[in-house]
């Protein structure tokens, strides 16, 4: 699922100090989290729970929204595996390829940077250790085949550290109104909980579907699913703790059926005070450290204090989802100038890049031949493009530049492209 939107809370100027060089990587790679973003109220549809295995008692799928709003665990420790199947195609091992390149070139090019490293999760399966002691220390750790990244959040200070490589990447946490502008990818059940809810409105189904066990805790099952026709969403499932009120597992199943597109879920969580050690860090005798103010530096005033503290927590108040335009916006071209057409889970995102579209056939050379393997071409009143296409985001990118992007089907995007003409 991946990052993300630019935030239009900065002046152009320092847009493009900070972000130049994303943006011309930017052009064509569409953040999958700004579609569904014109939520306004939670419409919902009061269900009974279900009896069932355990036998909890009843509740409404309103009551269930509170209690996962109120939740306020401070302290937990547990193990997480997360599976994400986007159906992304096969590129002949380019795909992790890039994942890998990525995650050795973040910021100051190191490796133990989180901005780059956790773009890892957007695919494959990951297991995952977190813990946290409220707001001032939390710690995630990636496990891999003979090595672990871990980010240890401990006070001020912010590390990162990538065993592969012996690399250390320090930063300093930062309360400031900034943050929330780069996120990372939510890791955890209660990260993607708290996005799908963003997204409920008038056109969302929310009901309470039963009962579940989830790492050795009861649970309650509420299920959202989209009213309207056209969404690639089928359902999301959030096993919900009974007791605490904090999301346990969460599931997106795409409307074509088929494996689960994402599923993170607790495999064990403990609710107890984690030993004050778990948060201690010292860079190992040898690491390579890149400390964050000299990180910087490849992107002017661009520190991105902060990013890491809540280990992805999707975009807070004050980041791209608040900023995102409402429907009808038109600001200008570009990612600045996007803006949404429809509501809920059909809504498209769309916007001009302002240039001639993706290269493509002859004319394209072997760059184009190698598009159009990926694509599909379509053609209408818009005049032709390319859909790209996974298993819960398509795109279509019009030869004349302009990009429609949403997690709908390809026959809603070339509807969208026409009515825009």
């Amino acid at each position: 699922m991946a990052p993300y939107a630019s935030d239009d809370s900065t002046t152009a100027g320092e847009v493009d100090e900070q972000r130049s060089g994303r943006r011309k990587a930017a052009r064509y790679i569409v953040p999958v989290t700004v579609v569904g973003v014109a939520a306004a109220t939670i419409g919902l549809v009061p269900a009974l729970a279900d009896s069932g295995d355990p036998d909890l008692p009843k509740i409404t799928a309103q009551q269930l929204i509170e209690k996962i709003a109120k939740s306020d665990v401070q302290q937990l420790s547990g193990t997480v595996k997360i599976s994400t199947d986007l159906g992304l195609p096969d590129l002949g091992g380019l795909e992790s390829s890039l994942m890998s390149g990525a995650a050795g070139q973040g910021e100051g090019g190191s490796s133990a940077d989180p901005t780059a490293k956790l773009t890892e999760l957007a695919s494959g399966t990951h297991t995952l250790r977190v813990a946290a002691d409220g707001p001032d220390k939390q710690k995630l750790s990636l496990l891999e085949n003979a090595a672990e990244y871990s980010i240890v959040h401990n006070g001020k200070d912010v590390w990162g550290y990538d065993s592969k490589s012996n690399e250390v990447y320090h930063g300093t946490a930062s309360d400031s109104p900034e943050r929330g502008k780069d996120q990372q990818p939510p890791a955890t059940p209660k990260d993607f909980a708290e996005e799908a809810l963003k997204a409920t409105d008038d056109t969302t189904s929310v009901t309470v579907d039963g009962t579940a066990q989830v790492a050795g805790r009861d649970a309650y099952k509420l299920v959202i699913k989209p009213k309207q026709s056209g969404s690639t969403v089928g359902a999301v499932t959030v096993a919900v703790d009974a007791k605490t009120g904090m999301p346990l597992k969460f599931t997106l199943t795409p409307a074509s059926g088929g494996a689960a597109v994402v599923d993170a879920g607790f495999t064990q969580v403990s609710f107890a005070k984690p030993a004050a050690s778990t948060f201690d860090f010292t860079p190992p005798k040898g690491a390579k450290v890149t400390e964050e103010k000299d990180a910087a530096k490849d992107f002017g005033k661009g520190s991105h204090k902060g990013s890491e503290k809540d280990f992805g927590k999707g975009f807070e108040k004050g980041g791209a989802r608040e900023h995102a335009p409402k429907a009808g916006e038109h600001p200008g071209k570009g990612l600045d100038g996007m803006k949404t057409i429809g509501e809920g889970w059909s809504s498209i995102a769309t916007f001009d890049t302002g240039g001639e579209g993706m290269p493509s056939g002859k004319a394209g050379g072997e760059f184009g031949g190698f598009i159009d393997s990926l694509g599909d071409k379509v053609t209408g009143k818009f005049g032709s493009g390319t859909v790209f296409s996974t298993r819960l985001v398509n795109a279509l990118i019009t030869d004349d530049g302009k990009v429609y992007v949403g997690m709908v089907t390809k026959d809603a995007l070339v509807k969208a492209a026409d009515a825009g003409k």
